[in-house]
Order: C-alpha cells, then sequence, then structure tokens
C-alpha cells in the first residue's frame, strides 16, 4: 500500500515556473521562455479556457511542467 501511494505522489509531483509568452503557435499552444532560459511549448488549462483568459506574447505566466517531459506544460496563471 505504501509502494501506490509513493507512485501516487510522485504522478501529481509539478514543477512551476515562471516565463514569458514569445510567440502563439496553431492550436492554442505558446512557446514560452522560462526564467532560466530555456523555451517549452505550453498549452493553457482548461479553467483558463472557461473563463476566456487572453494570453498575449509578451505576458508573464506561470507554467506547470512535468518531471518526465520537461519540454511540454500547461500555462496556468497570466501575470499579464
Amino acid at each position: 500500500m505504501a509502494e501506490s501511494k509513493n507512485k501516487e505522489q510522485k504522478k501529481n509531483d509539478k514543477i512551476e515556473v515562471e516565463g514569458k509568452v514569445i510567440e502563439v503557435l496553431k492550436g492554442s499552444d505558446y512557446l514560452v521562455e522560462l526564467a532560466n532560459g530555456h523555451t517549452v511549448k505550453a498549452y493553457v488549462s482548461g479553467k483558463m479556457r472557461i473563463n476566456m483568459i487572453r494570453i498575449l506574447p509578451g505576458d508573464t505566466v506561470t507554467v506547470q511542467l512535468s518531471p518526465y517531459d520537461l519540454t511540454r506544460g500547461i500555462i496556468t496563471w497570466n501575470r499579464r
């Protein structure tokens, strides 16, 4: 039972970083440059999409990254 709890914790681990939107891509994808200089492809979270939060190039956003794939992310917050 402890093993399944450990796996569940690992699955829910997210890395949150701030970045700046560089470019808007097709299909509601965005290129985001992180503070450490890396560029990731990110999409908008469901809550932001439902509430029609607009994201423009130059906006500062919070991105959640999975520890398994550091090249894709989810935009969860727009700071403008």
